[in-house]
């Protein structure tokens, strides 16, 4: 059986009451319906990971390799876009 570890979430009563006409294990329903959200978000980032690689990839194909100082500075843009850092 799969570790579980009981959490408590506050959701709107029209949202449980439309779970509740969908089934009678509202907690199984929620588990399998967050599991189902994380695992379709994994394999969405995923795709986009290899969409940039490959666009990457193919830029450098047409252009040359990135220099040191593009890839210093596209480290500082996600950083700031990752951290909200000036």
């Amino acid at each position: 059986m799969t570790d579980m570890r009981r959490i408590s979430v506050l959701l709107p009563a029209d949202v449980v009451a439309a779970i509740e006409k969908l089934t009678n294990d509202v907690p199984q329903f929620v588990a399998e319906t967050v599991a189902d959200r994380v695992r379709t978000e994994t394999d969405a980032s995923r795709v986009r990971r290899q969409l940039l690689r490959e666009e990457l990839d193919r830029y450098e194909e047409e252009h040359g390799a990135f220099t040191e100082e593009e890839l210093d500075a596209a480290r500082t843009r996600i950083h700031q876009a990752l951290t909200g850092d000036p």
